[in-house]
């Protein structure tokens, strides 16, 4: 047979089996393998015979090395170094530039299922592209992979829980079809070969507390765990055929989820029929023995997980296997199985193969971060947006408002765009940024106030000036290429404030990511005199291995000097330091950045704790000069997310102990209130929000979520009237913290639209529009339906409003008296575009599963008795729908 071919690269002599996808490294001066010697280099065999021959040759040390994230290169066996981690939540991330879409419970909020599917293609796509290059540069570092840990579809059963923003919501049903097109999108429709490969995480009954969940114990009912806990991994499973699920930190009724045999033999392998292999959370074997004492070490620990089905550690706990094998806790053909499910998906994503066999092959670099997925991620933003609120039609903006007052922490802060898990943007959009462009000349601008008390913020553009001798706000930029200040600057240019996520990313064109310095000079002015505390912040990096160096001058004194020597696997911490101020004059100002790091972590944010009050002050000044005042609110990726230090009133470790805007907020909101100017209150934020009086003092309320690089854009084109919102909420706006049972009762009980019997805020699905729809005409195909069959609908959906217009379709299951049952469930729901006046009629099928109920033992049935459909734009009860009684004759008990 005939060989494959050979080329040079980086100065080693290789064999490309996989072209552009994986480099099998030769030893020098080794003959040049044929498919002939070596069958699982053959692409004509089939997959599982080309894996059994690999394995088969592997020793028992170097199966053992490929069972950890970063496995090492086989040299004599031609398998190359891989690392099996890499994160594409709403965007590649961590790896440089890339295209950043909303957060994925922005996302959701767009309640289509198409979109989500052509955004999770464009990830994909762009995630070929980085790889390829990669491949070509040799560099097969962590975040260059083609296996991505997404999506996250945690039911988000509590808004105290920080990585709710991850999520697709509260909704079970919801949440799977977006999880399903969002694995689609990602895994590709090649019959031969997988564009990446997608993660189901993190399986299963998992969602705070943060703080707890290396040791927590997950108490749940049979109903809950099927009802509200299992059904979108199912989801997932069965009908997107994921190929990866991520176990969690957390135990269930006793078992780690990483050594579950009831949650990963049972549930996943034997009922839904997962192929598929299983990575632990990161340290989550650790957690085994140490944070739940589940077993007496390590070895224990991976022997139990690997017998229980986690293939693949997310950390090198799995080194302890060879000693599991010599103590006969796990046995080597155990061993096998595990490295055989792990090089599967190698193969079918074609690293073993000719680069010609694989289309995804030929995707150039150029595919990323470009203008049409910018284009894309705008849409998307568009169609998150969730108007909550328009008291006498307070949006859009009437041509009499000649001059806005743009206030509030998240009105130019770029955090508030990213969300968590995050691309890193080429060219983020805020909205102030966007107001002005859209108004120019026309914005005034104050920061307001902090997210809450005892928590930074960046330093605004309005305490910052290029001179003394004018009110240009900014600094003037200097880039250099290389960690010092020795040559001529490559770019100069002024930058209106510094916060800059560079993680894994050049700051300009010319100058290397990996060995930079920039210096702003300018003029400071501090809000009031006083002391002034200020802190810097570097981006975000998991794994960095930085360098990074920050010096602050103030009237030539040097005031501040931190250097953080490389430190694998930790980030520089934040560094703050106390100025004196005795006015508010300008002063002059240095500051001086160095950065080295072999691939990630550049980025610096320079915040402040300003006073409170005179924040306020400068805003109320700003609304009394303005038409009307526009206050971006909320939260931030910053105080919400997973397991950080934070401990402040309302925050703590990642979660929030209470749901209501942050006092600082607040009481920014009421004197806005107070001038009498029009007050639009926009929402940045990845979970609910508590607005108490908030919420009656705005003229109207838009929410945006953490929407993504053109955010700021899709926002001051929904205030305009250029986009018409249609986004419904996926999960719930409770009225306050004291609605919520205790945060870590897993049980459903007065959770979630399902199961909440009080008065809501804002209903789970809700969302209103500039324009108007009416539902009529609704017909079912039988008023009476044997357990078992499909019930189909058909309605009439028309836009009596003046303008055109998406409007989201949503249609419950309401049983009448059932033991056990939710009050209302989501039984489907799709979004239709129609111009004004225009109609049509929707056909809408429901299948047995979304007509069935569980038990109390946590059997899933369709069960007899009295039903109801609601068609409408929101829940049962909404003004605009319809409901159609029914009934159910017989028992149906559904498989798995």
């Amino acid at each position: 047979m005939k060989a494959k071919s050979v080329h040079l690269i980086g100065g080693k002599r290789a064999v490309c089996v996989a072209g552009l996808a994986m480099l099998l490294v030769l030893a020098p001066g080794a003959a040049k393998p044929s498919a002939g010697d070596l069958p699982y280099l053959d692409p004509s065999l089939p997959v599982e015979q080309r894996v059994d021959d690999l394995v088969s040759r592997m020793t028992l040390d170097e199966k053992i090395s490929q069972m950890q994230n970063d496995a090492p290169a086989i040299p004599r066996l031609h398998v190359a170094a891989y690392n099996w981690w890499n994160e594409g939540l709403h965007g590649v991330a961590r790896a440089g530039y890339a295209t950043v879409f909303p957060q994925a419970i922005g996302l959701a909020a767009t309640w289509d299922t198409e979109l989500m599917h052509n955004v999770a293609s464009t990830i994909a796509t762009e995630a070929r592209a980085k790889y390829n290059q990669a491949q070509r540069d040799g560099n097969t570092a962590i975040f260059y992979g083609l296996t991505f840990w997404s999506p996250n579809i945690n039911i988000d059963r509590d808004p105290r829980w920080g990585r709710g923003q991850e999520t697709y919501g509260e909704d079970p049903f919801l949440t799977g079809r977006l999880g399903v097109a969002f694995v689609r999108g990602l895994q590709g429709d090649d019959p031969a070969y997988l564009k990446t490969v997608a993660t189901a995480k993190h399986f299963a009954v998992h969602s705070g507390p943060e703080s707890e969940r290396h040791s927590f114990d997950a108490v749940i009912s049979d109903h809950d765990l099927e009802d509200t806990y299992l059904p979108a991994f199912r989801q997932l499973v069965v009908d997107g055929h994921v190929g990866s699920v991520m176990c969690a930190y957390n135990a269930i009724d006793g078992s780690p989820a990483c050594s579950s045999q009831m949650l990963l033999q049972q549930k996943l392998k034997r009922d839904w029929g997962f192929r598929g292999y299983i990575v632990s959370d990161c340290a989550a074997i650790t957690d085994v023995a140490v944070g739940h004492k589940f077993a007496a070490d390590l070895a224990h620990a991976s022997a139990l997980s690997v017998r229980a089905g986690t293939d693949l550690s997310c950390g090198k706990e799995y080194a302890s296997l060879a000693q599991a094998v010599r103590e006969h806790l796990v046995t080597e053909p155990e061993i096998d199985a595990a490295v055989r499910r792990l090089f599967t998906a190698r193969f079918r994503l074609g690293m073993f193969d000719p680069a010609e066999r694989v289309p995804f092959n030929s995707i150039p670099f150029a595919q990323n971060d470009s203008p049409a997925h910018a284009a894309l991620s705008l849409e998307a933003a568009r169609a998150s947006m969730v108007l909550l609120r328009n008291e006498h039609n307070a949006l859009p903006f009437a041509s009499s408002i000649r001059s806005l007052a743009v206030v509030g922490p998240n009105a130019a802060a770029l955090p508030a765009l990213e969300g968590n898990y995050n691309a890193i943007a080429s060219h983020p959009v805020t909205p102030l940024a966007a107001l002005e462009q859209l108004y120019p000349g026309h914005i005034h601008y104050s920061q307001g106030a902090p997210y809450v008390e005892g928590v930074a913020v960046p330093v605004p553009r309005t305490a910052l000036t290029l001179n003394t001798a004018d009110s240009q706000a900014g600094l003037k930029a200097e880039y250099f290429s290389g960690d010092s200040f020795d040559t001529a600057p490559v770019l100069t240019r002024t930058d209106p404030a510094i916060d800059f996520d560079w993680n894994g990313a050049a700051p300009a064109p010319g100058i290397s990511a990996k060995a930079f310095a920039v210096r702003w000079t300018g003029y400071l002015s501090a809000p009031a005199p006083g002391p002034l505390t200020f802190s810097f912040s570097m981006a975000h990096c998991s794994t960095c291995d930085d360098a990074e160096t920050v010096r602050v001058w103030i009237d030539g004194n040097q005031v501040f000097d931190f250097t953080h020597q490389p430190t694998r696997g930790r980030r520089a911490p934040t560094q703050s330091f106390t100025v004196q101020f005795h006015d508010r004059e300008r002063h002059a100002l240095r500051i001086e950045y160095i950065h080295r790091a072999p691939l990630f972590g550049a980025g610096l944010t320079f915040s402040w704790q300003p006073p409170v009050e005179a924040l306020r002050a400068e805003a109320v000044a700003a609304a009394r000069r303005s038409d009307a005042v526009v206050a971006f609110v909320g939260l931030s990726p910053e105080v919400e997310g997973e397991e950080m230090p934070l401990r402040v009133p309302g925050f703590q470790g990642g979660d929030r102990t209470a749901i209501e805007l942050p006092a600082s907020q607040m009481q920014l909101i009421d004197a806005l209130a107070a001038t009498g100017k029009p007050v639009i209150l926009v929402l940045m934020n990845g979970s609910a929000l508590a607005l108490g009086r908030a919420a009656d003092q705005a003229s109207a309320i838009l929410e945006a979520w953490y929407p993504g690089e053109a955010g700021g854009t899709a926002i001051a084109q929904t205030l305009a009237g250029q986009n018409n919102p249609a986004g419904r909420l996926p999960i719930t706006f409770y009225a306050a913290t004291g609605q919520l049972p205790p945060f870590d009762d897993y049980g459903m009980h007065n959770r979630t639209y399902r199961y909440f019997t009080g008065k809501p805020l804002y209903p789970f699905g809700y969302g209103l529009s500039y324009t108007r729809f009416q539902y009529s005409a609704g017909h079912l195909s039988s008023p009476t339906l044997q357990a078992g069959l499909p019930l189909a609908v058909t309605v009439t959906l028309r836009n009596i409003g003046a303008r055109p217009g998406d409007e989201v379709t949503e249609v419950y299951l309401v049983p009448k008296s059932e033991p056990g049952a939710p009050l209302r469930a989501l039984a489907a729901f799709e979004r239709h575009h129609l111009a004004a006046g225009e109609s049509t009629t929707l056909h809408i099928t429901i299948d047995r599963r979304q007509l069935s109920l569980v038990d109390a033992s946590g059997r899933r049935n369709v069960q007899p008795g009295s039903y109801e459909l609601y068609v409408g734009g929101g829940q049962p009860g909404s003004s605009t729908g319809i409901f159609l009684p029914f009934r159910i004759t017989g028992t149906k008990e559904l498989d798995e």
